[in-house]
């Protein structure tokens, strides 16, 4: 009788760990996925629908992602991860992800890609000047970087620190390009910050999101999702500026992770990023996809024109990660 409880038993057990390990094997782990960011909570549940593959939410940040996953590379726990492109250079230079060109990688742009798939951007922000019209107290819209050092904005202008915060980084080499410098000279985008000085700007250390929409930082340098987010989700009156002098659109991307637990997985989840369903769901986020064909016109409506866009470049994303150390530096010293 013991025997026959006791083979019941392990009978039970094994199918419990079978069971488990099939579940297990249904998963991908992908760092940096936050439910409330991008819409990513709507992206995972269409990975899961379409594929059946479970991506739990994670919410570390991109610099969190990339110290795990080099923490983690002797046994690697993620799959796949998301981070800005900057991070997905570095990522690259330490060898902690590998080749991967998933599907429609010849509709990735020359430039939003590592040539040899080690990180592909799947949608992109553009950066400019986030609004609050009813906290300017009638002052006009500015159009233009120039615009934001006018005496009449004094204390209304926002920015990440451009030494510390990502974004804040995004805004200095935005700046700079606009204003005629290039990734080896810094000098016209600092002298920018020097003058804006005068101006009594806020620079808060984190997301400044909730400080646009209650009117304490009128005028933020940031990304247009977040302002048409402000616009269409929260319904408060911002308006999105790409100044006249220029800006920069910077790609997300997402990688496979060296040596990962379920690659295959990995594999089919990055698939999906990039499948016309995929992108329909960054571009109802207000992101601009890297595939913009699979826009629709609903979510166009809510861009800016392309004709504005056009004064939206893009730059050479290794040499501004390569010069993002210096300049923090430099700011450090010549500006703070």
């Amino acid at each position: 009788m013991k025997s026959l409880v006791h083979c019941v038993l392990r009978a039970a057990t094994l199918a419990l760990t079978l069971t488990g390990a099939s579940a297990y094997a249904q998963n991908a782990i992908c760092y940096n996925c936050p439910p409330e960011w991008a819409d990513w909570g709507t992206q995972l549940r269409a990975i899961k629908k379409a594929t059946g593959i479970t991506v739990p939410a994670d919410n570390k940040n991109s610099g969190q992602s990339l110290a795990s996953i080099a923490a983690e590379k002797g046994n690697p726990v993620a799959d796949v991860v998301y981070y800005g492109v900057t991070f997905g250079i570095q990522a690259a230079q330490d060898g902690l992800v590998q080749n991967y060109k998933p599907q429609h990688w010849d509709q990735i742009p020359a430039g939003m890609k590592d040539p040899d798939g080690k990180w592909f951007a799947i949608h992109s922000g553009t950066l400019g000047l986030m609004v609050n019209v009813d906290a300017l107290d009638g002052k006009p819209v500015p159009r233009s970087w120039a615009d934001l050092l006018k005496p009449e904005y004094k204390g209304m202008v926002g920015y990440l620190d451009p030494a510390s915060a990502f974004v804040g980084y995004v805004g200095a080499v935005a700046i700079n390009r606009a204003l005629g410098g290039t990734p080896d000279n810094f000098d016209p985008a600092l002298k920018w910050f020097k003058d804006m000085k005068a101006n009594q700007p806020i620079v808060p250390k984190q997301t400044a999101y909730a400080r646009v929409l209650s009117g304490e930082i009128p005028i933020l340098i940031d990304y247009d999702f977040n302002a048409y987010r402000a616009k269409y989700k929260d319904h408060s009156n911002v308006e999105f500026v790409i100044p006249a002098e220029g800006t920069i659109a910077v790609p997300y991307v997402m990688s496979l992770v060296a040596n990962a637990p379920h690659a295959d997985n990995g594999k089919k989840v990055l698939d999906f990023t990039l499948s016309d369903e995929g992108q329909a769901i960054w571009a109802n986020a207000f992101l601009r996809p890297v595939r913009p064909e699979a826009m629709s016109a609903e979510a166009q409506k809510k861009f800016l024109p392309e004709a504005e866009y056009a004064r939206a470049g893009t730059v050479d994303y290794v040499k501004m990660a390569e010069g993002q150390r210096a300049f923090s530096q430099r700011y450090a010293k010549e500006v703070n």
